[in-house]
């Protein structure tokens, strides 16, 4: 008798812990449906912007395709070549539409310089 009037008490403390939890259920839910009406909104919103980019998209495709079928090589050959892209100051387009990459500092040995030295002018 004992054990069942145990069991009825467990069960009676455990029905509002349980009445909680679907509270909580109930609330993660409005909160789900809360973002979900926040995406569907910014969608609509963003629906304009997107068909402009993929009319963009299909505009300048075969201008890129084409780009990198003549450039890609190039700049592959060019990315084997240069071990450590830190050392050089990002490239500069001179007026001729040249274009250079400069070294941070300069290649090879340094040269030494005595303090003592004087220099005859």
């Amino acid at each position: 008798m004992k054990q069942i009037a145990v069991a009825l008490c467990l069960i009676a403390l455990a029905a509002p812990v349980a009445a909680q939890q679907t509270d909580e259920d109930r609330s993660l839910s409005l909160m789900e449906r809360g973002a979900q009406m926040l995406m569907e909104g910014l969608m609509r919103e963003m629906e304009p912007a997107m068909d402009g980019l993929q009319d963009m998209a299909e505009e300048f495709g075969p201008a890129l395709r084409d780009f990198t079928a003549q450039m890609g090589p190039a700049l592959r050959d060019l990315l084997e070549e240069v071990e450590d892209w830190s050392v050089y100051h990002p490239p500069e387009m001179l007026e001729n539409g040249d274009i250079i990459i400069r070294r941070k500092a300069p290649q090879g040995p340094e040269i030494e310089t005595d303090p003592d030295a004087q220099i005859d002018i």
